[in-house]
């Protein structure tokens, strides 16, 4: 019989949880072995609700055992929770998923409302209404002057100069002015600083602000980088800034985006995302690691891959993909070696509407490979909604475009609720492993 007790033993550590010894000598559960519950903060009701959900799959998958950037990053995390002080800088990057900032508005509002002495700040803003494409509905702004819109994912715009977000606005007038205001949103985080970013260098333009230079405490300007900062004596939740030309020529003014600032702790949310974008668009953007730095990632989310994979099948190459998704995450790691990269599966979609697209569950692979490679998590939404073929039933449950590529409303408000339960379920998981508790 000792061939049986033999087997009974071999089934019995393989259903065990692998742990693993710390230099101080502390046991600690291998971070890939995790078995996530199948809900952590949402509503029972969205078991019944949604059908067409894998719950199983919705939590952040390690495919190693330690992660030493997201250990940073929880205790970082924990401090911050805990002690009420602290910022963390949320970054994530996509296409036409992020510049809508639908779901990631949803998850802002909800890391930023969970706790009113975490308040964070809104950070990076761009005036996307001035460059005549969609913009988040969470803010506006408004201008009587005409912008040129130049953006990374325009063939002939592939001279320019692009930053962190991958577009720009250009004017010519020798007065310009634009007016800023938080609109559809439960979450107005109150503005101390505003960063304006623009031409590097030599700058021949004066910014001064409408009802708000007499409470301006300090302005601070950085050539190398192309940014000028404003500190302002009181918070505001709107502004009106000119800029004038302090030379006779025709030199340009070009807008990169604003960060808007303040004093609170908190998380701040920053979508990065252009309609159309692929990873190669953003991997020649020469300002980006540049404007990065200025304030460097404590997380960095990575959700770029729709484009890439919308090809004929015969004309993807995976290896492709996976060489342009290292490259971006070898950039961010350079701005911050500690940084806590989350990389997510495509969702599911048609090729041309009506073709099944195996590309996604290549992609997914070389994800996955990343992962063990970086030793960072995967959020895979492509299995989460039922892999290939599966955008057709959240067609039918009213949670998916006819494109068969983009969400409805109700469709980018559900995967906001499952990326913020599976985000819980890390930092559960990692406060489970340590031993801490994580006040709410």
């Amino acid at each position: 019989m000792n061939w049986l007790y033999t087997i009974t033993v071999l089934i019995l550590m393989s259903t065990q949880a692998i742990e693993i010894t710390d230099p101080n000598g502390i046991r600690k559960e291998s971070l890939s072995e995790y078995q996530a519950p199948k809900i952590f903060h949402l509503d029972s009701s969205y078991l019944q609700r949604f059908s067409v959900v894998d719950f199983e799959k919705n939590y952040f998958q390690f495919y190693s055992d330690e992660s030493p950037n997201w250990e940073h990053f929880f205790a970082l995390y924990l401090d911050m929770k805990n002690h009420k002080q602290g910022k963390l800088n949320f970054y994530h990057i996509g296409g036409s998923h992020l510049q809508a900032d639908i779901y990631t508005h949803e998850v802002r509002v909800k890391m930023q409302s969970q706790n009113e002495l975490l308040l964070g700040d809104r950070a990076w803003v761009f005036p996307y209404d001035l460059a005549r494409t969609n913009n988040p509905w969470s803010y506006e702004f408004s201008s009587p002057n005409k912008w040129e819109r130049y953006r990374c994912v325009v063939k002939e715009d592939a001279g320019e100069d692009f930053g962190l977000l991958g577009i720009k606005i250009v004017n010519r007038d020798s007065i310009s002015s634009m007016h800023f205001r938080y609109y559809k949103t439960k979450v107005k985080s109150d503005i101390h600083r505003i960063r304006v970013y623009h031409n590097k260098g030599y700058f021949p333009f004066d910014i001064s602000w409408k009802e708000k230079d007499d409470v301006l405490v300090s302005e601070h300007r950085n050539e190398e980088k192309g940014y000028s900062e404003f500190e302002f004596k009181y918070p505001f939740l709107s502004f009106d800034l000119k800029f004038t030309r302090m030379i006779s020529n025709t030199f340009p003014l070009e807008i990169y985006g604003f960060e808007l600032l303040n004093d609170y702790p908190g998380i701040s949310y920053s979508p990065i995302g252009i309609n159309g974008a692929a990873l190669d668009h953003f991997k020649v953007c020469r300002r980006f690691e540049e404007q990065l730095t200025v304030t460097p990632p404590d997380f960095f989310a990575f959700s770029l891959g729709t484009n890439d994979a919308y090809v004929a099948p015969e004309s993807f190459d995976p290896q492709v993909y996976k060489a342009n998704l290292d490259t971006m995450i070898q950039l961010v790691l350079r701005v911050n070696p500690k940084c806590a990269i989350l990389l997510t599966v495509p969702n599911d979609s048609y090729f041309m509407r009506t073709n099944l697209n195996p590309n996604i569950a290549k992609q997914r692979e070389v994800i996955q490979e990343l992962a063990t490679k970086y030793q960072c998590p995967v959020w895979d939404f492509y299995g989460i909604m039922g892999e290939m073929g599966s955008s057709m039933k959240w067609h039918r449950n009213k949670l998916m475009q006819s494109d068969l590529v983009h969400f409805t409303v109700a469709g980018y408000h559900l995967k906001a609720d499952l990326y913020y339960d599976a985000f819980e379920k890390v930092m559960q998981q990692f406060a489970e492993r340590e031993g801490e508790t994580v006040n709410k």
